[in-house]
């Protein structure tokens, strides 16, 4: 098979899942203008990008094999991601598109947090793109990465896309129970964030008691 279309749908079978990044696309798609929703989703797509960058060269396995880093990641991701769940429960639906949204630092800050503040997604990524890679020549593995990076181009461009474009047929009592669900699935993310950092204190203690 075709290095880049192999990359392109291992791409998609790892963007597609429900996940923080899919469920902010979609909250953003149903409450803001087309625009601002392709920001989102662009935005989105330059992080995921350096993210699965970084999980292919494998740096991700850093974190899984040091403790205290992980343990700080679980910390300050669990408590930005359960303020940005309780933030999309507690939100106004309008059923009008938002013509005064957030800042683009509060879109990209939020985009860098379901991205990047999961450590469990560096060390999947790092186990699943890394060894990937170590079965590829390096040419290969450039034409691999491109069609992952493809991918998350596809996915997310045509989730906010297809999303937007059906907004118009969710009433108000649909987008509150959309945003109820989505918080409450992201503050869901973030506590097993801190289930993790806790099971984690043990050995973390252990290890600065040295």
């Amino acid at each position: 098979m075709n290095s880049l279309f192999q990359g392109f749908l291992l791409g998609l079978a790892y963007v597609a899942p429900i996940g923080m990044q899919n469920l902010n696309v979609i909250n953003s798609a149903l409450t803001m203008d087309r625009w601002r929703a392709l920001m989102v989703a662009w935005i989105t797509v330059l992080f995921d990008i350096s993210l699965a960058v970084v999980c292919f060269l494998g740096v991700g396995t850093l974190v899984g094999a040091n403790d205290l880093i992980r343990a700080a990641f679980l910390l300050v991701g669990g408590i930005m991601v359960v303020s940005i769940g309780v933030s999309i429960m507690r939100s106004t639906p309008k059923l009008e598109t938002d013509r005064t949204p957030k800042t683009i630092q509060a879109i990209a800050l939020t985009c860098f947090v379901v991205t990047w503040m999961n450590p469990q997604a560096l060390i999947d990524g790092s186990l699943l793109l890394g060894g990937m890679k170590a079965t590829l020549t390096a040419a290969q593995g450039n034409l691999f990465l491109l069609g992952v990076c493809a991918a998350s181009m596809t996915w997310f461009t045509g989730l906010s896309l297809v999303t937007n474009h059906f907004n118009k047929l969710i009433d108000l009592k649909v987008l509150k129970i959309v945003n109820l669900v989505c918080g409450a699935i992201v503050i869901y993310f973030g506590l097993k964030l801190f289930v993790s950092f806790y099971g984690l204190i043990p050995t973390v203690m252990a290890a600065l008691g040295r």
